[in-house]
């Protein structure tokens, strides 16, 4: 648990650096500290959730710490921020807590089998909850199938359920899912 306090915690703080390097000043000022030259305005206002990365949007949601912490320890963090686009079924940090005492504590001690894990819920494409919800599985980047399942009651995937779909970053659109996937 301390390894995955702290992994979050530090993980938070570079991403938070990283998304917010100009500093806006009072009075109307411009920004000296990129050099950048533009107004208080423009360097202050906050990105659209469409201008963020999928790493940024899930940092700055405040709800998949776990997961973002996990990213960082599996060197994934550059991949999602990258191109794409992706298409990610995030779990929350309930989700995270849902698993057996000592499963997230082993997953950050053994790199290989996180990746396994983390990139279990990535498909490489955009894929909205529409066209999801129309396929029987995805292919995802590790290389395994995740069973995709639409009625009445909602979407799953890989038995997890989707609570909140269609959210949409710089590089791919996020799923929330209730559950963490295990290939």
């Amino acid at each position: 648990m301390k390894i995955r306090n702290v992994l979050s915690l530090s993980f938070s703080v570079l991403v938070l650096a990283a998304v917010s390097p100009r500093v806006a000043l009072a009075g109307g000022s411009e920004c000296s500290s990129c050099g950048c030259g533009k107004s208080k305005a423009a360097t202050s206002a906050a990105p659209s959730a469409a201008a963020k990365d999928i790493v940024d949007t899930a940092v700055s949601a405040g709800s998949f710490g776990t997961l973002v912490a996990a990213v960082q320890a599996a060197g994934l963090v550059d991949t999602l921020k990258g191109d794409g686009p992706f298409t990610v079924f995030l779990p929350t940090d309930e989700a995270f807590a849902k698993l057996p005492k000592g499963t997230i504590d082993a997953l950050l001690k053994d790199k290989a089998a996180l990746t396994k894990v983390l990139t279990y819920h990535v498909v490489a494409g955009r894929m909205p909850s529409g066209e999801a919800a129309k396929l029987t599985g995805a292919k995802t980047v590790q290389g395994g199938t995740l069973p995709i399942v639409a009625d009445a009651s909602g979407v799953k995937v890989g038995g997890a359920r989707v609570v909140k779909a269609d959210i949409e970053a710089r590089n791919g659109v996020i799923h929330v899912i209730d559950t963490v996937l295990l290939p």
